[in-house]
């Protein structure tokens, strides 16, 4: 019988597979890019290549950690990895907790090391919750990094989706001392991601003087967390929390604003949350992203097979090559110096913060 951390990775696939779980406001539709009419560069010669975390990616793009901890997201990983390998861009897991919990699980555990299995040269990345390093230590982060030979270690805040469920550990005390720990001890670079509502300035930069090597916005747009487990607590009967889940489902910072605020403290800032495009890559890397990130618009692709992500992550790089050329920037380092506008609700919140 699958554990209960197990059956819960199980629920949040076929949840954001089956329910309307998205949320709008990432602020991308308010970036305008300015055109450049007379680029004076062939769109053949657009270098997409990027250095992350000492690595180079062929293009901005990372596929965002999704799953894993259950037999049954083992396809989907293996279909994601294989993809990232193909295609030389990044790709994380889902939380590890499962793997740490069930180390005796074969089914489970093949789950997480698919991925270096079918991805020998692809830059993946780890993931555990902040919550949990109190329990784990460093020592139990180190395990999940060598569960897939990581290359850098993912930490995800999810304190708004654990409120929302009947089960969640809402216990934040003393996370930042701990994150601080890890990145100061661990063998290879920490990511902190949020899952869904964003980083603000101030957080980024306590964050970031905690010795983060990475921060990966993952705002406000896209899936909701919240709303993913409004639908949990209602299947289980938990009333109370499925009107929290349903609440929440549409707080948190803009993807676009957390964006600019959190790259004006750290140098290396994955977008996230509502990047459906290579245009809102492109948007997010003028705001001072390193890459843009993506979750959802994988998942139905993976479940077909690696072809189907293989086209995905093709299509992203067009769009992205594209908004390079007509912008005039001929390397991912020009479009961070790109001129954009910004517009609407986008700026009125930079402008209240």
């Amino acid at each position: 019988m699958e554990p209960e951390t197990s059956d819960r990775k199980d629920d949040h696939i076929d949840i954001i597979l089956e329910e309307d779980v998205e949320t709008a406001g990432s602020g991308f539709i308010d970036v305008q890019l300015v055109h450049e009419a007379l680029p004076e560069m062939h769109r053949g010669e657009i270098d997409t290549t990027v250095d992350f975390c000492g690595h180079e990616l062929a293009a901005p793009i990372v596929i965002e950690s999704m799953t894993g901890g259950h037999s049954n997201t083992t396809k989907i990983n293996r279909a994601l990895a294989e993809a990232a390998q193909e295609t030389g861009i990044a790709m994380g897991v889902g939380s590890q907790r499962a793997g740490l919990e069930e180390p005796d699980d074969e089914a489970l555990m093949e789950s997480f090391t698919v991925v270096r299995d079918v991805a020998p040269d692809a830059f993946l990345y780890g993931n555990i919750g902040a919550a949990q390093l109190a329990e784990y230590g460093v020592e139990g982060v180190e395990r999940a990094v060598e569960m897939i030979d990581a290359d850098a270690m993912a930490i995800h805040l999810n304190f708004l989706q654990e409120a929302a469920q009947p089960e969640g550990d809402v216990d934040a005390r003393g996370c930042l001392a701990e994150i601080e720990t890890v990145a100061s001890e661990l063998s290879v670079p920490v990511i902190v991601k949020e899952t869904g509502n964003g980083l603000s300035r101030s957080t980024a930069r306590r964050l970031t003087e905690a010795g983060v090597d990475v921060l990966d916005v993952a705002g406000k747009g896209g899936t909701t967390w919240s709303g993913v487990e409004a639908y949990r607590a209602a299947a289980a009967g938990a009333d109370r929390h499925a009107k929290i889940g349903e609440r929440f489902r549409s707080w948190g910072i803009p993807t676009a604003v957390s964006t600019i605020e959190a790259a004006d403290v750290n140098p290396c800032v994955v977008a996230s949350g509502g990047v459906r495009s290579g245009l809102d890559v492109a948007k997010a890397i003028a705001l001072g992203a390193r890459a843009g990130g993506l979750a959802k618009p994988f998942l139905q692709p993976a479940g077909t097979g690696t072809d189907a992500v293989v086209g995905l992550i093709e299509d992203l790089t067009a769009e992205l090559e594209t908004a390079m050329f007509v912008s005039g920037s001929e390397s991912v380092d020009e479009l961070r110096t790109a001129d954009y506008v910004l517009l609407g609700r986008t700026r009125e919140f930079l402008e209240q913060c």
